[in-house]
């Protein structure tokens, strides 16, 4: 195997894992605090990343990414909600949504601060390996919040809209769910989603590398 596939491997592998994990995870906390039990019935309330894994989204789609040359972007299993066990559905909802993204957020000012840590101490290989596992985690962190909140149902940024949306709109754009996956794919195919995400990838990375001062 190419030493350089191996390289990123193991400097990719322990943010993906944590960042898909925690954002999930998230989610099945925040829904349990707002009164759906149903993730933490089917065991989703768990920092376990087994119990997470999507063999599409968790494996291959990593994989695919990797060995295509880019970045190594993947996905977790999405966490069973059940909106109308909410205490308040559609306000709840926004909450519930949220929580993930903004589990990427605290994990990408984490690892910046892994990053800057590594880098005020002497240079060695440890050091540098950790340098760059924690700019590899503000990476993958910066592209899973970025890319979830893109505003289309089923992905949190959709949920967040139909939960702000007044309810005559909030139907009428939830009729839109069933082909959302559908108008994804459109968009990553046609390279669309890319200029959508690219440029705000790049902004969050940069706002963070100069909070902590990163190099």
């Amino acid at each position: 195997m190419d030493p350089n596939i191996i390289q990123k491997i193991a400097v990719y592998a322990i943010p993906l894992i944590f960042a898909i994990t925690l954002h999930e995870a998230a989610h099945a906390y925040a829904a349990r605090y707002f009164g759906d039990n149903t993730a933490y019935m089917m065991g989703r309330m768990t920092l376990n990343p087994i119990k997470h894994i999507d063999p599409i989204w968790t494996i291959a789609v990593p994989l695919l990414t990797l060995f295509l040359g880019g970045f190594i972007f993947g996905a977790a299993k999405p966490v069973p909600v059940n909106f109308g066990a909410l205490r308040n559905p559609k306000r709840d909802s926004i909450w519930v949504a949220a929580a993930g993204p903004l589990a990427n957020l605290a994990m990408m000012l984490m690892w910046a601060l892994v990053a800057t840590i590594a880098q005020s101490m002497p240079e060695s290989v440890p050091t540098l390996f950790l340098s760059y596992v924690g700019q590899a985690g503000i990476l993958v962190n910066a592209l899973l919040m970025i890319f979830n909140l893109f505003p289309l149902l089923p992905l949190d940024g959709g949920r967040i809209i139909a939960g702000l949306l007044p309810n005559n709109l909030a139907y009428q754009y939830s009729k839109l769910e069933p082909y959302g996956m559908f108008i994804l794919i459109a968009l990553l195919v046609t390279g669309v989603f890319g200029k959508f995400l690219g440029p705000l990838v790049d902004i969050s990375m940069k706002t963070v590398y100069s909070m902590f001062g990163i190099a």
